[in-house]
């Protein structure tokens, strides 16, 4: 019987990945917002929460970038993580984008220190040094719990006391959307502050 020749399209790496840089917000804050979207939260009609690894906060997002744009941001990115010391940030509680009107996304807000706003200024300009079209967007520290789709009313946010964030790690990370919701794998681990990369 002769051998099936390979499927060529399994074996050609993507041209394009879909990526973005976020930090690690510490195990404490993770489980409180983790057990949230499985109380209260997962009330909130219509909004789809996002899964457990889903729970990070985005520094920025680069969207379709070719493995060289991502090797570039990666080691542009490595002395400024390694610079910036290990910190906390206070998490601020519940909110919606947008403001006013059916909501789109839900988020915990975070009261991010002035190491983390350098961290994320290195992280916009090594996106544009790539390549990548500047953001216009003022940046908003948060963590996104959920997203909605289709309209609906502005839930009641209940008032919450959630741990603070620790960041000791920034991950550029690959976004794989699927139909139950994107999944994150971890391309680069940049340990802040200079510590050992985790296995």
């Amino acid at each position: 019987m002769a051998e099936q020749a390979p499927d060529v399209g399994r074996l050609t790496p993507p041209a394009t990945i879909r990526t973005f840089v976020a930090l690690e917000v510490g195990a404490a804050l993770h489980e409180a917002l983790a057990a949230l979207l499985a109380g209260p939260v997962s009330r909130f009609r219509g909004m789809k929460p996002v899964r457990p690894e889903g729970l990070h906060l985005t520094l920025r997002f680069f969207g379709e970038a070719r493995p060289a744009q991502v090797a570039q941001v990666a080691a542009a990115l490595a002395p400024a993580a390694a610079g910036c010391p290990p910190c906390a940030a206070a998490a601020t509680g519940l909110g919606v984008f947008p403001g006013r009107g059916a909501p789109r996304v839900l988020w915990a807000g975070l009261d991010a220190p002035a190491p983390v706003l350098v961290l994320q200024q290195v992280c916009e300009r090594a996106a544009r040094d790539a390549g990548f079209a500047p953001e216009d967007r003022p940046f908003a520290p948060h963590v996104t719990l959920g997203r909605w789709r289709q309209h609906a009313p502005a839930p009641h946010l209940p008032a919450v006391q959630l741990p603070p964030a620790r960041f000791e790690e920034l991950v550029v990370y690959r976004s794989e959307l699927g139909t139950g919701g994107a999944r994150y794998t971890a391309l680069h681990r940049l340990p802040l502050g200079g510590a050992a990369p985790r296995a």
